[in-house]
């Protein structure tokens, strides 16, 4: 939890800085989006990596690494250029600590317990989401440096909890398994675009968080439309989507059965670029709150139907190179959507862009889910 908070307060505080520093969107839309490029150069490949060592080194690694790369961007003056090299840099660290923080969950949670520690992991990731979000635009609103700073403290307070309260257990890939690092990557690959099934929900996916991100990437700029860009109503706007995750994941999620979610694909895919359509209104900051809320709400929804479905049907030992994959795209996807709408939002306001580029998400999105699909077995879902 305070390696997320730690992340989400790092990304409002330097939108808000690059924003500061140059009055350009597309710069402060790049400072959010540099944090995704690592899954789309290196990233993969450091996670197979992280898999070859003892997961707690990693994890202790990486945090330490991370909280001197963010204590250098905190020191003023820094250019813009080289804030973006170091968060890049700090970003090659996330995709090995997210793969052994995976890998070590099932070792300490056995049998049932293991689900149940995954649900609760979703709750507390968007909650660590909203606070991170929520400090990291009112700190950085007051000063962007001491909000990355406090960044850094969380990434030192989690390597201190990992290395006094987390056991050590040896590496996941054991050495006589091992067929290479660039073999191991790419089998994840295969595995998803090579079954009809996964290939779709790979797509459903890809394409959902690539709508439904644009207002966190995009909210500095938004927010200057309500405040003047003091900070108060980027927390507000980039806190609002993990909120309606937490909602809808404590309340509807419950609510439903399992067979009643896994319908309910098709038409939450389509709904959730839909709930933000109305940005072409221009509406007052309650209404964008709402829209963005009530999209995280439908995302608390179809993602995890979507990957019970996708690892009903997923060959065991691909598990984890596969949903490896899966967090790859999603990560690109994201970084890519917040970069294209950031350059529209250069010549167009901010509230259009994003209405448009969810209408264009919406017909996606119906083309996607429109015809029936099998999975390799021949089953139809």
């Amino acid at each position: 939890m305070l390696s997320w908070i730690g992340d989400y307060l790092c990304k409002a505080a330097v939108a808000l800085l690059a924003y500061d520093r140059t009055g350009s969107v597309l710069a402060s839309a790049a400072a959010f989006a540099v944090g995704y490029l690592p899954w789309l150069t290196a990233g993969p490949l450091l996670a197979a990596v992280a898999e070859r060592h003892p997961s707690r080194t990693v994890m202790i690694f990486c945090d330490l690494a991370r909280a001197a790369l963010i204590g250098l961007i905190a020191i003023p003056g820094v250019p813009v250029a080289v804030l973006l090299l170091l968060l890049f840099a700090s970003g090659l660290f996330a995709p090995p600590f997210e793969a052994a923080r995976s890998a070590q969950l099932p070792q300490i949670l056995t049998g049932d317990r293991y689900p149940l520690g995954v649900a609760f992991n979703n709750t507390v990731f968007n909650l660590a989401q909203v606070a991170g979000y929520a400090a990291g635009g009112a700190v950085a609103g007051y000063s962007p440096h001491v909000a990355l700073l406090l960044n850094a403290a969380t990434f030192v307070g989690s390597a201190f909890l990992l290395h006094r309260y987390v056991k050590p257990r040896p590496a996941t890939l054991a050495a006589t398994h091992r067929t290479g690092l660039w073999r191991e990557t790419w089998q994840g690959y295969g595995v998803v675009f090579g079954d009809p099934l996964m290939r779709i929900i790979a797509f459903i996916s890809f394409g959902t968080v690539a709508f439904v991100v644009v207002p966190e990437g995009l909210a500095a700029a938004w927010a200057a439309e309500f405040d003047g860009g003091d900070g108060s109503a980027q927390g507000l706007i980039m806190a609002a989507n993990p909120l309606g995750v937490v909602i809808g994941g404590l309340i509807l999620t419950r609510l439903l059965r399992s067979r009643t979610r896994t319908r309910l694909i098709r038409p939450l895919a389509f709904a959730a670029p839909l709930t933000l359509v109305p940005a072409l209104l221009a509406p007052p900051l309650v209404g964008v709150l709402l829209m963005v809320t009530a999209s995280g709400v439908v995302m608390s929804l179809l993602l995890p139907a979507a990957q019970a479905l996708f690892n009903s049907v997923l060959p065991h030992e691909y598990r984890a190179r596969a949903f490896g994959a899966m967090n790859s795209g999603i990560q690109i996807a994201q970084g890519a959507a917040i970069l294209i709408t950031g350059a529209l939002s250069e010549r167009f306001p901010t509230s259009i862009v994003i209405g448009a580029w969810c209408s264009a998400g919406t017909l996606l999105m119906l083309l996607v889910t429109f015809r029936p699909i099998t999975s390799g077995a021949g089953a139809s879902h």
